[in-house]
């Protein structure tokens, strides 16, 4: 099967599994500005990311308790104003 038709700079982001090994060059491409979907008899089977979007996807996920040790702040001394303690008021219910 020869195919004619050129895929370079098309908004395409869905390929059949054969055309996808014939253009793999502009699906890696393609990947770099949208997630480019691969099909096999007609069911979504795999995706090409671009690397970047992939590190970000699997990257480890820091932890609240890891962001605040990592801030530049982290051990910084506030100082807050003391807390005033009010009477409690009523309400009608």
């Amino acid at each position: 099967m020869t195919m004619n038709v050129s895929y370079k700079n098309s908004a395409r982001t869905e390929w059949q599994l054969q055309e996808a090994k014939a253009m793999l060059s502009d699906v890696v491409k393609a990947a770099g500005s949208k997630p480019q979907i691969i099909t096999v008899r007609g069911n979504k089977a795999a995706v090409i990311l671009s690397y970047e979007k992939y590190r970000k996807l699997t990257s480890p996920k820091r932890s609240f308790f890891d962001f605040i040790q990592n801030s530049p702040l982290y051990g910084a001394e506030l100082e807050l104003p003391p807390r005033i303690s009010e009477k409690a008021r009523d309400i009608n219910l």
